[in-house]
Parts: C-alpha cells; sequence; structure tokens
C-alpha cells in the first residue's frame, strides 16, 4: 500500500521524487525535467505551479494505486 502523504511529501521536496515512489518512472521524468526548464524558463513563476502539481498527482496516483490494489484510498481508512 502506497501512502499518499509520503508520496506527496516526496515530490514537494524534489518533483517527479514521489511519481518514483508510486512506481510511475515516466511520469517521474516528465516531473524532473519540466518543473526545472519551467522555473529557467518563467523565472519561478510556472515552475512553482509546476512543482505544487507534480505533489497533487503524486498524492492522486498514489490513492489510484491504492484503490486499484483494493486497499483502503488513505492509511487512515484502515482503522476505521
Amino acid at each position: 500500500m502506497k501512502n499518499p502523504g509520503i508520496a506527496a511529501v516526496l515530490s514537494f521536496i524534489v518533483p517527479g521524487i514521489g511519481q518514483i515512489y508510486n512506481g510511475d518512472f515516466l511520469w517521474a521524468v516528465f516531473w524532473l525535467i519540466i518543473t526545472p526548464g519551467f522555473y529557467l524558463g518563467t523565472g519561478g513563476l510556472l515552475g512553482l505551479v509546476c512543482h505544487f502539481s507534480s505533489a497533487y498527482v503524486a498524492y492522486r496516483s498514489s490513492v489510484r494505486h491504492n484503490l486499484i490494489a483494493g486497499y483502503p484510498a488513505l492509511p487512515s481508512d484502515l482503522d476505521e
């Protein structure tokens, strides 16, 4: 089971690492290339948007992986 919070934090630290945690290697390469490119190309504004988007996509991907595998969407749902 993948923890969506860990995926989001990893991807927030370095865009794409949360995708690697989830096993989405092509998306990881995408975020690792696109985010720095937008930081450099736009003076930071669109890079920041990509950075937050990467964390959100990692979170949603982790939830999706959990649901497909038959686990609860979030680890906190295990207690109920």
